[in-house]
């Protein structure tokens, strides 16, 4: 089937070809309802534009607009850490912002258009036909851990269903046998990529899975580890999703006298820096957070410059055995 063309678009949006010009290259002059019907044409068409007309017809921005869940906590911060060296390399400013409940992040997408050259989206929690739809099909974009296949978009994701599985496969080696899973929100790709990996290595040693719903958040893992203790008197280990709640569990641990490791091994996920500087340090999931960043950055600039590589990059995570496990 040959692809649509710039004339196809204006022909179903019954508009000139100008106004689909306009309206794709983020033109000022442009009524935000007929930019949002041209999109939603131009979306349903699968109309591409050609990359060396859409950089002859605008100005480059030199900015990248990044879309993270949050703008706070360590794994975040890594994120950007990469990003920014990656941007800097290359000229370009980073523009951020923080994706809230589908319909705000498909608006807010929208509102990107004309102030970037491309977008880094990092939606775990978006629904994937709702995140796909709100994409402007003229903005470059690069997915990094989404609940959604690349299809035409570059695409990033770290393998946690194995990650989750080798570090459930440790604590087993190690002699427990009453492992509490600590998930992220059900509503999270990657919380729900994590519990499969973990119900999994159970399942295959002919254990019982134990999954206690958290959020990512230090302060839940302080708050739940009680009604963990309550609720699972025998729980020999804890394996959080993600080392911010591993943490908030250790502090708890600490309060209520438990010894880590001797009474309950303690585990995360992400390997972010200070997993590595508290005492005892934790054991964890290593992701290259800055490097995936960094990555992110190289295959958006690719993709800018008008690079029809789609691939999909998986990167598996390392387990860092350290003294919570030992």
């Amino acid at each position: 089937m040959a692809q649509a063309t710039i004339r196809d678009v204006a022909r179903e949006a019954d508009v000139s070809v100008a106004s689909v010009s306009r309206a794709l290259n983020g033109h000022s002059n442009v009524r935000p309802e007929l930019r949002l019907h041209i999109e939603t044409v131009a979306a349903a068409l699968g109309y591409v534009p050609h990359a060396g007309a859409r950089n002859l017809s605008m100005a480059r921005a030199n900015a990248i607009g990044v879309v993270l869940p949050d703008l706070h906590g360590e794994f975040f911060s890594e994120t950007l850490r990469g990003m920014d060296r990656a941007a800097s390399e290359r000229g370009l400013q980073l523009l951020l912002s923080n994706l809230h409940d589908g319909d705000r992040a498909v608006r807010m997408l929208h509102t990107m258009r004309g102030r970037v050259d491309g977008l880094i989206i990092m939606a775990p929690h978006i629904d994937p036909d709702l995140l796909l739809a709100g994409l402007p099909p003229s903005i470059p974009a690069v997915l990094v851990n989404c609940d959604a296949p690349g299809k035409d978009r570059p695409t990033l994701r770290v393998d946690n269903v194995a990650g989750a599985r080798t570090m459930t496969e440790h604590l087993i080696a190690t002699g427990r046998r009453e492992i509490v899973h600590l998930s992220g929100p059900d509503s999270n790709a990657e919380a729900r990529e994590r519990i499969a990996g973990y119900r999994a290595a159970m399942e295959a040693a002919g254990l019982a899975p134990h999954i206690v719903a958290g959020d990512f958040m230090q302060e839940t893992g302080v708050a739940l580890t009680p009604q963990i203790l309550r609720d699972y008197p025998t729980a020999d280990a804890i394996f959080a999703a993600n080392d911010m709640m591993a943490l908030g569990v250790l502090i708890a641990l600490r309060a209520a006298g438990v010894d880590v490791p001797g009474r309950i091994a303690l585990a995360g996920f992400d390997d972010v820096p200070l997993s590595r500087l508290i005492s005892p340090a934790l054991t964890t999931m290593h992701v290259d957070i800055a490097g995936i960043g960094a990555r992110a950055i190289a295959r958006l600039t690719e993709a800018i410059a008008g690079s029809t590589d789609h691939a999909l990059e998986v990167s598996l995570p390392e387990l860092m055995i350290r003294e919570t496990t030992k």
